[in-house]
């Protein structure tokens, strides 16, 4: 098995963060392993990833750029470099998921509530992150 084969690093990176997504639904802040989880989810998860990224970077560079649309698109037209850009998402996805779920607990916002800024962030990314804005401004107006 070769990790800066395409495929390989795209399932194992999915996996991952899958794995990591599921256990940070279910460690809400008052459960003891929920300092572990955040640190694996925050900060050991998100640099393997982006260890991966950086290989795969450096293993398939090719043509393509990030002036235009078109320099972007011939870029991700390469395989490496597709799942390079997937693993780049699946990192810091997963970081600002850790984020959520320690700015909720600062916040006492209920885990429960948090759990589908998870699912739009794991999914969807920025769109988690303005659901967990507007939850917090909901938050803040209905509790004393």
């Amino acid at each position: 098995m070769n990790p800066l084969d395409p495929d390989t690093a795209f399932g194992t990176g999915n996996a991952l963060a899958l794995a990591s997504w599921i256990a940070l639904a279910l460690s809400p802040p008052s459960r003891r392993w929920t300092t572990a989880v955040w640190a694996a989810t925050g900060w050991w998860i998100p640099l393997a990833l982006g260890v991966a990224y950086v290989a795969l970077i450096v293993a398939h560079w090719g043509p393509g750029g990030f002036g235009s649309l078109a320099e972007v698109r011939q870029l991700f037209e390469q395989p490496g470099l597709l799942a390079a850009g997937w693993l780049h998402y699946l990192a810091f996805d997963l970081f600002v998921g850790t984020w959520i779920a320690r700015q909720g607990a600062e916040r006492r916002i209920p885990h429960v509530l948090l759990l589908p800024c998870f699912a739009l962030t794991f999914m969807f990314g920025p769109a988690g992150l303005l659901a967990f804005a507007a939850l917090t401004l909901a938050y803040r107006r209905t509790t004393p």
